[in-house]
């Protein structure tokens, strides 16, 4: 719809009319408008009155939508909150609880130090502690796990002899599984006993026989090759 505003034609749905009572009353007569607003000054100048009518003009539009706006996010929490919750499939349920498990399992070894622990053993600065620690993460020197928005290194992937840096032999093994395996699955395998190790937990042989965990990092990814 076109309204008219000062006399001059403008492509919105909103007008403003300037001037005086009789010559807005005029206006109006002509202007094919449902709704309407009157604003009235008592000393303002005419300049004023036109500037503050332009304002409103441009304004009117920004106001509309942000009300219908707001009425659709009110009318799609109505739905929300009577549409019933859907409830979890029970494979889904079962697959929960056993991460659960399992994660539980390997947070209670006490096998893992948050960042900060490990730029403490290593002596590194104050200033940012996990600095270095997630570096080492970024260049498969090491991996983590993330629990409840903190991360946790491996402390068995820590050489104490070099001043609790990486463990050389890890980042060999982690460049195996590559981004077959994240955090978490990296951790139950170096926690699992190992058939390829005779049953022991790569974990435990990491240090001594790198080379045969390393070759059991090998196995496990063909056989994931090969389904």
């Amino acid at each position: 719809m076109r309204e008219v505003n000062d006399g001059r034609a403008v492509p919105s749905g909103v007008g403003t009319l300037a001037g005086t009572p009789g010559e807005i009353g005029e206006q109006l007569r002509h202007s094919g408008a449902e709704r309407a607003i009157a604003l009235t000054f008592a000393h303002e100048s005419e300049r004023t009155v036109r500037a503050i009518a332009d304002a409103l003009g441009s304004l009117a539009p920004m106001v509309a939508g942000l009300i219908k706006r707001r009425q659709r996010e009110a009318l799609d929490k109505i739905v929300d909150a009577l549409v019933p919750t859907v409830p979890m499939p029970a494979h889904m349920m079962v697959e929960a609880r056993m991460t659960a498990h399992a994660r539980s399992e390997v947070l209670a070894s006490g096998d893992w130090l948050t960042a900060a622990q490990v730029a403490e053993l290593a002596g590194f600065s104050t200033s940012n502690l996990s600095a270095q620690p997630n570096k080492w993460k970024k260049e498969g020197q090491i991996f983590a796990i993330r629990h409840q928005g903190l991360d946790y290194f491996p402390a068995y992937g820590l050489d104490a002899e070099a001043g609790y840096r990486p463990l050389k032999p890890l980042a060999p093994v982690l460049a195996v599984f590559g981004d077959a395996k994240d955090g978490w699955g990296l951790a139950y395998w170096f926690a699992s006993a190992n058939s390829f190790l005779g049953g022991k937990r790569p974990q435990d042989v990491l240090l001594k026989s790198p080379d045969r965990v390393l070759a059991a990092a090998a196995d496990e990814m063909a056989e994931v090759a090969h389904g």
